[in-house]
């Protein structure tokens, strides 16, 4: 009984807040998502990530162990979806990239915060960086045959990631006022994505749901596995192991939406797994964290 109250106080506040997002667009409120998500992506994540970063006292090596596991991660997770794709005779533009990449941002970050504390997020936003990275290459390439390198060189997040494994390294620290002006600006983050993601799904049209379902169940079943396998494998401690997991396993994340509109893919059935996969987070996720906690 502990546990499920633990897990609820986990999860409450992150689907709530997507809540007032879905209630605010009912009500016919204007919310500007793409505003938000520039400010997000560009100012306020990626501060959130340097901050994570440069504070976290987690050892510089697990942070790396934990990099390389998310690689292999994402590897296995690819292949795997790949043979489901080819099994279910898929469109690989549609539905390829939304199953391999999940919400690492929107709700993985929240969900390491609330569940793991400060260290759970410092390791968080490691396999965040490591999502986003390849979802820029070879998650386009997926999509449109032309994924760039260049942009990813130009996303402010990888550059904060960067600097911010840097500082870690070497044991330095901002001045104690910029230092709080940055933790400032990255604790927006969070919310905003939340409330996002909840303006994003009321906005969706999405279409038939009954592939959407099966595709959402074998992704989330899939995505523990490969996370739990590759985790073990590389010995990484009870919390890393448990931030891997519960990221890998988040569900299709909103942009593989915007992709598939952007170049040509069938937005439809895409939209249909972003709703259904992120519906069905609200079981799957708790029963996640009550295994991994």
């Amino acid at each position: 009984m502990q546990l499920a109250l633990t897990v609820l106080e986990i999860t409450a506040p992150v689907f709530l807040l997507a809540a007032v997002g879905f209630a605010w667009v009912k009500l016919g409120y204007e919310y500007r998502v793409e505003f938000v998500t520039r400010f997000a992506m560009t100012l306020s994540v990626p501060c959130l990530i340097f901050t994570a970063l440069m504070g976290t006292q987690v050892d510089a090596a697990a942070l790396a162990a934990l990099s390389l596991a998310a690689l292999v991660a994402y590897g296995l997770v690819t292949v795997s979806m790949w043979v489901l794709v080819w099994a279910g005779r898929l469109d690989r533009r549609t539905f390829l990239a939304p199953l391999i990449f999940g919400n690492t941002g929107n709700l993985g970050l929240p969900l390491a915060l609330f569940a793991f504390g400060d260290v759970g997020l410092g390791y968080a936003v490691v396999v965040f960086a490591v999502m986003a990275i390849l979802s820029f290459t070879f998650g386009i390439w997926l999509v449109a045959d032309g994924g760039s390198l260049t942009k990813v060189i130009r996303e402010p997040l990888v550059g904060a990631t960067i600097l911010g494994a840097i500082f870690l390294w070497q044991g330095w620290q901002t001045p104690k006022f910029l230092t709080n002006t940055l933790e400032l600006i990255g604790q927006m983050a969070i919310p905003m994505m939340l409330i996002t993601l909840g303006v994003a799904v009321a906005r969706l049209k999405p279409g038939s749901f009954g592939l959407a379902t099966v595709l959402s169940a074998l992704k989330a079943v899939l995505c523990v596995a490969c996370a739990a396998v590759t985790g073990l494998w590389f010995g990484l401690d009870s919390t890393a192991l448990a931030v891997l997991i519960v990221q890998i396993a988040t569900p299709v994340a909103v942009t593989s939406y915007l992709l598939a509109e952007k170049y040509g893919a069938d937005s439809d059935s895409v939209a249909g797994l972003v709703v259904v996969s992120t519906l069905m987070s609200v079981v799957t996720l708790p029963l996640i964290l009550v295994f991994v906690i």
